[in-house]
C-alpha cells in the first residue's frame, strides 16, 4: 500500500516533519459542537478570565488530537497508532484577534524488532510554551 511507512524505513533518531496548526475561536466552537464539550472557558473570554485564565483556551483533547496527526501523517495510517498518551503542561491560549499557532514535531526514540513497532516522542509548543509533556505514540509499522 502506497504511503504506509515500513519498519525497515525507520531508524531511532528519525525526525518527523514539523507541522504548524492554527487554532482560532471558530475552531474552538466547531470542536465544542463535535465533542459536546461546551465549557465556557473555550469560547467566553469574560468567563475564562473570571476563573483565572489569561484568555479563552483550546480544549485539551483538541490539542492532543492535533498533536497526534504529525504521527498519523508520518506513518501513513492513523489506525497503526496502537497507543498514545500525554500530559497537559500548559493551555493553548487563543486570543480573539489572532488565534494561536501550535507547532508539533516528533522523534523516533525506540524500535521494537519483534513487534515491528516504533515509539515516537511528540513535541507541542505554542509560542515559547511547551503545551504537552510526555507525549508518546507507539506505531505498528508494516
Amino acid at each position: 500500500m502506497a504511503g504506509i511507512r515500513t519498519f525497515d524505513q525507520v531508524r531511532v533518531g528519525d525526525e518527523l516533519p514539523r507541522k504548524q496548526v492554527h487554532v482560532d475561536r471558530a475552531t474552538l466552537v466547531q470542536y465544542a459542537g463535535a465533542s459536546l464539550d461546551r465549557n465556557r472557558i473555550h469560547w467566553d473570554e469574560r468567563f475564562a478570565t473570571k476563573v483565572g485564565l489569561p484568555n479563552v483556551i483550546a480544549h485539551g483533547m483538541w490539542t492532543m488530537g492535533a498533536a497526534v496527526t504529525v504521527v498519523s501523517e508520518w506513518c501513513g495510517d492513523a489506525g497503526r497508532i496502537v497507543r498514545y498518551g500525554t500530559r497537559f503542561t500548559r493551555p493553548v491560549v487563543v486570543p480573539y484577534e489572532t488565534g494561536a499557532d501550535v507547532v508539533f514535531s516528533g522523534t523516533v526514540t525506540a524500535l521494537d524488532v519483534q513487534s515491528r513497532q516504533a515509539t515516537v516522542e511528540i513535541s507541542a509548543t505554542c509560542g515559547e510554551d511547551k503545551v504537552l509533556g510526555k507525549a508518546t505514540a507507539v506505531v505498528a509499522l508494516a
